[in-house]
């Protein structure tokens, strides 16, 4: 079976991850999307948008996330996706590409993809009394993972 990147809209992906996501929703928006089907069908999605971080938005104007990384468990689908998002945020003139895991989650597919952790990150609950809000994702620690040109050389001398 061969993996095939292909373009998606983003009410299909926003489908996609509402049938297929663990434990988040759809975003409310993105930049743009990938796809990557196994020769019959989408197998995963991945939805890039401007960082969640309001201090990195502001701070680092050439920064977009990986907001939504989504696959029905198809082999080596993630790591397919993460790469192609770098290529195609790299092609747009962007030079960083940053995604947040779980600190339960491993990280294989994008250390497979040339990415590196940066560190922990958060977690907890984003309610406050001023502004109450009822968690329906997650609340443990966060790793912040992220690719560059220089992470991506890096990655590939010697190869």
């Amino acid at each position: 079976m061969s993996l095939n990147i292909q373009p998606i809209s983003f009410r299909e992906a926003c489908a996609f991850i509402k049938t297929h996501h663990r434990h988040h929703k759809p975003p409310t928006g993105w930049m743009f999307g990938v796809a990557c089907n196994d020769g019959v069908k989408v197998v995963g999605v991945a939805t890039v948008g401007r960082p969640v971080s309001r201090m990195i938005q502001s701070a680092e104007p050439y920064t977009l996330e990986v907001n939504r990384l989504c696959t029905d468990g198809t082999p080596h689908v993630a790591s397919k996706l993460y790469a192609a998002c770098w290529r195609a945020a790299k092609a747009l003139g962007y030079r960083r590409l940053i995604t947040y895991i779980l600190a339960s989650e491993p990280g294989t597919s994008l250390a497979a993809a040339g990415w590196r952790v940066v560190g922990q990150r958060g977690g907890g609950s984003w309610s406050v009394p001023s502004r109450p809000r009822v968690d329906t994702h997650p609340t443990e620690q966060k790793t912040l993972w992220e690719i560059t040109p220089t992470a991506a050389a890096d990655r590939t001398e010697g190869v």
